[in-house]
């Protein structure tokens, strides 16, 4: 099977152009509730994963052994803006680790939220690691990289903190990854099928009534994420907006290129969702309506429309058309 239409943008009467992808809905056993496109489509989940990377970090006892908290662990899953609260929270962590953004493996980036990104370039400052959208991610890393007392080179392949997250990803996934590439934050990205991911999201969806070590890790990095979505990405973001917006506990994460994932513990289900031309505004589209469709968000809702149907407007501030979902995708 092939990537199926899934988004239209209109522009007055007229389909002007769409996205095609594919997605995924699994129920907590694993199985296939719904899909679109090719299930057995081979993908990079991207920073959609994240929350898998942090596996080994909760269920090796990392974690607890150094004292971190619910904000702690929702930063080990977050691709946040490089607010100042992010930045706060994760150099406070790096202190108490003994360590500094000089530690960390993400590479610089400049802070994506307005006021501290304008401040920044007023004052002439440099982009910094801990301004990084991975920063939370790699400062898991190293708290994992002490517990383990391994090297420094925490992003090899072939390290230890590596060897777990991709252990754990195969767990989770149910499926041998047959390779990873390197994120944007230099970390590797295993691949798995589109049902590899909504499978692995089940999963996390349903640890809430297991009991076993990586079940009990899955259930507290959910929880984590859903008490505390200004963190796991920040200030007008879909995953915070959506997450703040639903009528039930969910926890929504977006990865680069077109991935959207959803984690929605009172169903014990997972969504994975793909656009193949690698489309944000496409993908925040279809997040949105597969959770409407659900029942998950109201369409109504004004932090949800700006996702499921954003005007197009042009230059002078007019509405020439706008995104929507291919008839029937939301319900």
């Amino acid at each position: 099977m092939t990537a199926v239409p899934m988004v239209e943008i209109h522009r007055g009467p007229v389909v002007e152009s769409w996205h095609s992808g594919h997605a995924v809905i699994c129920d907590g056993t694993g199985q296939i509730v719904e899909s679109w496109g090719d299930p057995g489509a081979v993908v990079l989940p991207r920073s959609s994963s994240k929350m898998i990377q942090a596996l080994p970090l909760v269920s090796s006892g990392a974690a607890h052994d150094a004292g971190l908290g619910a904000e702690r662990l929702a930063l080990a899953c977050a691709s946040h803006e490089g607010a100042p609260l992010h930045a706060r929270l994760v150099e406070a962590w790096l202190a108490g680790l003994g360590l500094s953004e000089h530690d960390l493996i993400c590479g610089p980036q400049p802070s994506r939220d307005k006021d501290l990104r304008l401040s920044m370039i007023r004052e002439h400052q440099a982009p910094g690691r801990v301004l990084n959208n991975c920063s939370g991610k790699h400062t898991g890393f190293l708290t994992l990289t002490q517990h383990l007392k391994a090297g420094p080179d925490y992003v090899d392949p072939a390290h230890p903190v590596q060897m777990a997250c991709r252990a754990a990803f195969e767990e989770v996934t149910g499926e041998t990854s047959p390779g990873f590439g390197i994120d944007g934050c230099s970390a590797p990205n295993f691949a798995t099928t589109m049902t590899g991911m909504a499978r692995a999201m089940a999963f996390y969806a349903s640890a809430g009534a297991r009991g076993d070590a990586q079940s009990r890790a899955a259930a507290q990095l959910v929880e984590a994420m859903i008490a505390h979505p200004m963190l796991v990405a920040g200030e007008g973001r879909a995953c915070t907006l959506l997450m703040q917006a639903a009528k039930e506990p969910v926890a929504i994460k977006t990865g680069a290129e077109g991935y959207f994932v959803a984690i929605l513990p009172k169903r014990g289900m997972g969504i994975a969702v793909k656009i193949v031309d690698g489309a944000t505004r496409a993908s925040d589209c279809v997040i949105a309506a597969l959770l409407v469709r659900l029942g998950v968000l109201e369409a109504a809702h004004p932090d949800v429309a700006r996702f499921l149907n954003p005007p197009v407007r042009n230059w002078d501030g007019l509405k020439t058309g706008e995104i929507r979902p291919v008839a029937g995708l939301a319900g």
